[in-house]
């Protein structure tokens, strides 16, 4: 293997990490953010706290109609 294609794979290798950490990163907001919005549904309509997650589609489904 050359010089030029060991850098070449090191260059990958950097790419796809940094791709990964990026994928990790995106996760991680977007469960902070579906956690953040569950506990602003639960205080604004605390009745849903009760529920499960198919009444509670067909509670939201109906107050959106």
């Amino acid at each position: 293997m050359t010089d030029n294609e060991k850098k070449l794979t090191q260059a990958r290798h950097r790419l796809e990490e940094a791709q990964a950490r990026d994928r990790v990163k995106q996760r991680k907001a977007r469960t902070r953010r579906l956690i953040q919005e569950g506990a602003v549904l639960e205080k604004a309509l605390p009745q849903t706290v009760s529920m499960d997650l198919n009444e509670l589609e067909a509670y939201l489904r109906g107050l959106a109609n």
